[in-house]
């Protein structure tokens, strides 16, 4: 997961491949909830591991539900009638999907419990739901503002005596979050007689509600309903543990790459984009957004659990729907419109306002910064694309904590003026798909000359590796240590039974073109192994300096450092990047320092391992080696022509870093943001 302040994506040309979802939102957490009101033990497998999910596991174990897990499979053991633990504090972040379901089931197992989140969570309307409960005979305080969270239950007595003869009436046009979190709590108060809940005006979100009670019925509660006004819970009713059960991938997720098959072109020989985890015959409403996106001309075929979208009609076809079906895909809808001939209207959205953000007001004001004409009201969204492509502009998309802003916007990255796009804070994408921007990543393509290069080159001891590695973080970009990939080279040869020598130059060449090198989190990796030091003994020093003679592997590894420049984009330190190996990069950064500062930490650096040393003799050694890079006749060290020449002698890293960021930052075409 990219946890930067910003995230900033190339112009994106194509896209084809495979992408596996990760389980729903929405299943995901009924599920839990609902393993945890019933009888016996609940293998939940394929559980999406997010923000949203891992608060309602914290709030299951505090009131005392059993939860064991292991990767994706998490076993529940339900309360099975008996009191939660209480008195508890429960966190619910930004979860809907948690704390509206918990505030119903508490409410009616008894205790004494409060209910908090984020501040956005405290400005998201519940009102409606404790109306609904308070009409049971609920006792349920406002411990900030009326019809908001946080909450407090109080029913220090046990189960409260609840009032059932009348049907419970709730707000159908706010969000159906509410009846969803009724329907799954009502069930523990129909023991002796039907339970009745009313709908009072028009239900949104109908294909939620499906989810719903698809899942009652998995859990042993069969509800009957009339035409969706109405809903029943037989008298006798009681959650029983199906044993195990399967989280579909997330239909709203699965959006993002359906538009993305809808407006790339195919790249790499292959067609289209191929979606596992989710299919035709999906349990979720959101699923219909098939339907929509066809309608807009994608290609789209699918079966059990896959589907598979290509390109079809181009320029997309502008649509006018009601999405009432598909609140939360249809924000996807919204940035397709970009990509479309005419205006596209999306209509009864009106639940958007009460989401993780205000999505009407925030994509009305994410569109028009990408030169977008946008009308919105109360229900309504209305979307007239740039003009193709002189209106579009390069934007930093400010995404409101809200994980679908972020995820819709990153496509807006294949815009055709080849603008890049940067998208603030991609971590919020952590409450439904944690890795989203690498599944993106795994299929897009890019031209190569479109993916940033920034090459920090310097001499021994300089600090360009510490710099280049803590720039690299910052922005989330790929780091390269070019340094090191001679001593990995050496060692892969020595562990092959190789003598670094002309004899075996072709095969150690033919070796280090697949080298499977990765810098991970200050770690260098060779394959499956953590070879950090290994490859800094003063044997692997000398084996790559035996490596870096021969030509035929100087000529591979040009080839495999090449192969570092992968999206989003690369920061690589070392003595020719800027001259030799990316000449082309937008930045090429010349760090240095005086031979005496450079001898001083180097002397720290080998005195704080427990190695005597002598700073004369380390300054002597320093000036040597200097004098024979820079002479050599195969890529001397000297800076770029078009280099920026950074003396840090007096520079602390933090200092260093900040300036090369901000030499990178004049050159985007972003607003500057502050960073973190």
């Amino acid at each position: 997961m990219y946890s930067t302040a910003f995230l900033d994506l190339p112009p994106l040309d194509g896209a084809a491949g495979t992408v596996t979802l990760p389980g729903s939102k929405s299943i995901s957490n009924r599920v839990l909830l609902l393993a945890a009101l019933s009888h016996g033990t609940t293998a939940v497998h394929d559980l999406l591991a997010s923000d949203d999910t891992r608060v309602m596991l914290d709030a299951l174990r505090q009131i005392g539900c059993g939860v064991e897990e292991n990767g994706s499979t998490v076993h529940i053991t339900g309360l099975g009638g008996y009191a939660p633990r209480s008195p508890a504090k429960l966190f619910l972040g930004n979860a809907g999907t948690a704390m509206r379901p918990l505030t119903a089931a508490l409410s009616l197992l008894g205790g004494e419990f409060e209910l908090s989140g984020v501040p956005r969570m405290h400005e998201r309307p519940i009102g409606d739901l404790v109306d609904a409960l308070r009409q049971l005979g609920c006792r349920i305080d406002y411990l900030g503002n009326d019809g908001y969270p946080p909450l407090r239950i109080a029913h220090a007595g046990g189960v409260p005596a609840l009032a059932l003869s009348a049907p419970i009436r709730v707000r159908g046009d706010v969000s159906s979050q509410f009846l969803t979190a009724l329907l799954m709590a009502l069930p523990l108060a129909a023991g002796q007689q039907d339970v009745a809940i009313e709908v009072v005006g028009e239900l949104i979100s109908k294909p939620y509600i499906a989810i719903t009670l698809a899942l009652l019925e998995r859990f042993g509660i069969v509800v009957a309903h009339d035409n969706w006004q109405r809903f029943t819970i037989p008298a006798g009713s009681r959650y029983q543990s199906p044993g195990s059960i399967h989280v579909e991938a997330d239909a709203s997720s699965a959006s993002y790459f359906i538009a993305l098959g809808s407006i790339a072109a195919s790249a790499g020989g292959q067609k289209g984009i191929k979606i596992q985890g989710v299919g035709l015959d999906s349990i979720q409403g959101d699923i219909r957004f098939v339907e929509a996106a066809r309608a807009m001309g994608a290609a789209i075929t699918g079966g059990p659990n896959w589907l598979h979208i290509e390109r079809g009609a181009w320029p997309l076809k502008a649509i006018d729907l009601d999405c009432n079906h598909i609140p939360d895909a249809a924000m996807t809808l919204a940035v397709m419109a970009l990509y479309a001939q005419g205006t596209t209207v999306l209509r009864n959205i009106a639940s958007w306002r009460v989401k993780e953000t205000d999505r009407i007001a925030a994509m009305a004001a994410e569109l028009r910064k990408l030169g977008a004409a946008v009308d919105e009201g109360a229900d309504f969204i209305r979307v007239t694309p740039p003009a193709q492509p002189g209106g579009w502009k390069a934007a930093s998309i400010h995404t409101y904590d809200d994980h679908r802003v972020a995820m819709c916007f990153s496509l807006a990255a294949f815009n055709p003026a080849g603008l890049p796009i940067r998208i603030e804070d991609p971590k919020c994408v952590a409450k439904t798909f944690p890795d989203y921007f690498e599944a993106l990543f795994s299929v897009a393509q890019a031209a190569t000359e479109r993916i940033p290069v920034i090459c920090i080159d310097g001499p021994t001891a300089s600090g360009k590796g510490t710099v280049a590695a803590a720039v690299a973080q910052r922005l989330g970009y790929r780091f390269l240590d070019s340094g090191a990939m001679y001593r990995i080279t050496a060692l892969a040869a020595v562990r092959a039974g190789l003598s670094i020598d002309a004899e075996n130059e072709a095969r150690i060449a033919e070796m280090a073109q697949t080298l499977p090198v990765r810098f991970e989190d200050g770690h260098v990796r060779l394959g499956g192994d953590d070879v950090t030091e290994a490859i800094r003994t003063e044997e692997a020093g000398m084996n790559a300096s035996r490596v870096s003679a021969l030509p035929a592997v100087r000529t591979a590894l040009v080839a495999l450092q090449h192969s570092f420049r992968r999206l989003p984009g690369l920061v690589a330190d070392g003595r020719d990047m800027g001259t030799v190996i990316f000449p082309g990069a937008p930045l090429k950064v010349y760090l240095t320092a005086s031979a005496a500062c450079r001898a001083e930490r180097r002397y720290k650096q080998l005195i704080s391992k427990g190695f005597s040393a002598s700073i004369d003799s380390l300054r002597a050694d320093l000036e040597a080696r200097d004098a024979r890079d820079s002479s050599r006749s195969v890529a001397p060290l000297k800076p770029a022509e078009d280099a920026l020449v950074l003396d840090n002698s007096d520079l602390t890293i933090d200092e260093a870093v900040e300036q090369v960021l901000n030499w990178w930052q004049e050159r985007q075409p972003f607003a500057t943001i502050a960073r973190g």
